[in-house]
């Protein structure tokens, strides 16, 4: 008898073949690994009394001056405010032009007339790609402003919850998307219908648009052939990513006001919402790879999950990919639409604390992180409602596991006998166990379980390849580490 400690490395690795997974955690939901150790993402509860009449894709929290705090929250057709206790107003501006639901698949395998070209070809992609509306929100000082691609004006509503918010005066319109910099400008991009046009107001004064000897307005073209998507700030700067590349706008002051310069090529965001900000710098979805900018040059960041993901998104709805933060453990979080899927329905997570990656499905479709408000706030796909997240452990249907790639116990022809678990977990009892074994890799898989650990727990399986599956109790906060299987080595099969 020997005991055989279950020592998989932390996070999900999901990248080629299932046996290039061996001895890591290939798929989960719900569960995040601190130190080393896997425990459970907390639950969620409703925040808002009242749902937005469509998915929200934008959404901002904040503190005005008199500490009274507001969520703020876009969907194609509507602008809305919830206050701090949940209710909901409409500030959609007078005469916004609603934009699109969806993305419309409009070029590619499939346009066109019936029986036209050869059958299995893929079509000439002659047409530009519609993308879902989103909203692009900031604060100018307590005041929120925003934006849409389809309606191209610039808003702001200055917290009068009776009245809806108005277009900027002077601000230029067609529009692509906003910024407030850290320097207190208010940038729009792809400005006039340039969308390779930066311009920014007046220092302080969102009104004053036309450049002169007496403010600090101006505008520059980027050096691109892409299109700019959207921005966002990083220490000391502002990065403004196209379709194709990004680019740093560092001020300067007068007489030239900013400066913009190109810091990396072949990094386009997969959409305008794509992208997060950490203390690390931004980090953001490509169409087939993650980028990080932490100054200086972007990079590509290496991901243990990104064949999955990338072979599991639907690209004719990746417009409507977000990302945010969850600071409290170190998290990126990007929510996407499945292959199957016109919403976001699935998840990756990227810790940069402990640089580990996890998958899951949660139908989310808009959020932001904990500041404002003390728990992150993200809006459903299902009911269209505000959730609080981090809070409790109420997770609706789903149940958080995680399972593991292939475990080898035995070598050459012989077959491995469990005969028993040794748990290694807070509170016994608060999870399940299921293992799942095989004799050669293409074998059928023979499951055996879900056992309730208790020290030791008896078990009687047989086989050469094992994986295991742990599932949580859906209302604990549980912990799990190195379990240990007693093994005794078998005869051939």
């Amino acid at each position: 008898m020997a005991y055989v400690p279950l020592d998989i490395k932390a996070g999900i690795y999901r990248n080629g073949t299932d046996l290039q997974s061996m001895n890591r955690w290939r798929d989960a939901n719900l569960v995040r690994w601190t130190d080393g150790t896997m425990r459970p993402v907390k639950g969620w509860q409703v925040k808002s009394q009242t749902a937005s009449s469509a998915s929200i894709r934008g959404m901002l929290a904040w503190v005005d001056n008199s500490d009274n705090r507001y969520i703020a929250g876009g969907s194609y057709e509507k602008l809305y405010v919830w206050n701090q206790g949940g209710v909901r107003y409409d500030i959609t501006p007078t005469g916004f032009t609603a934009g699109q639901e969806d993305s419309p698949v409009s070029s590619g395998f499939g346009t066109g007339l019936y029986g036209i070209d050869y059958y299995g070809t893929p079509r000439v992609d002659d047409s530009s790609p519609v993308l879902a509306t989103t909203w692009a929100l900031d604060n100018w000082g307590e005041y929120l402003v925003g934006c849409t691609l389809d309606d191209g004006k610039i808003y702001e509503w200055q917290l009068n919850t009776g009245v809806v918010a108005a277009q900027v005066s002077n601000a230029p319109v067609d529009n692509r998307s906003i910024i407030v910099t850290e320097e207190r400008f208010l940038f729009a991009l792809g400005a006039g219908g340039n969308p390779r046009l930066v311009k920014w107001s007046d220092r302080e004064d969102n009104t004053t648009w036309t450049p002169a000897a007496t403010n600090e307005a101006g505008d520059l073209e980027l050096q691109t052939s892409g299109e700019i998507m959207c921005a966002t700030r990083v220490r000391g700067q502002t990065l403004i990513l196209t379709t194709v590349d990004a680019h740093a706008a560092v001020y300067q002051g007068p007489p030239y006001v900013y400066g913009i310069e190109k810091v990396g090529n072949s990094c386009g965001i997969a959409s305008q919402k794509a992208v997060a900000s950490t203390d690390l710098g931004a980090v953001w979805m490509g169409k087939r790879s993650f980028f990080i900018y932490s100054g200086g040059q972007v990079s590509k960041l290496p991901s243990d999950v990104s064949d999955y993901v990338f072979s599991d998104i639907n690209e004719n709805q990746i417009s409507k990919v977000w990302a945010t933060t969850n600071a409290r453990y170190g998290e990126v979080w990007w929510f996407y639409p499945s292959g199957a899927s016109n919403e976001c329905n699935r998840y990756v997570t990227f810790n940069f604390i402990e640089n580990t990656w996890s998958i899951g499905e949660l139908d989310r479709t808009s959020g932001v992180d904990h500041g404002a408000f003390r728990t992150p706030l993200w809006a459903s796909a299902s009911d269209n409602h505000i959730y609080e997240h981090e809070i409790g452990y109420n997770y609706d249907s789903l149940t958080p596991f995680a399972e593991s790639g292939p475990i080898m116990i035995s070598t050459g022809e012989n077959v491995a006998s469990v005969v028993q678990m040794i748990p290694d977990e807070r509170t016994q009892g608060d999870v399940t166990a299921t293992f799942k074994t095989r004799f050669h890799p293409n074998d059928t898989e023979r499951e055996y379980g879900p056992f309730t650990m208790s020290n030791p727990t008896s078990l009687r399986f047989t086989g050469r390849q094992l994986r295991m599956k742990v599932t949580g109790s859906r209302l604990q906060d549980w912990r799990v580490g190195i379990n240990r299987l007693d093994i005794i080595a078998g005869g051939r099969r």
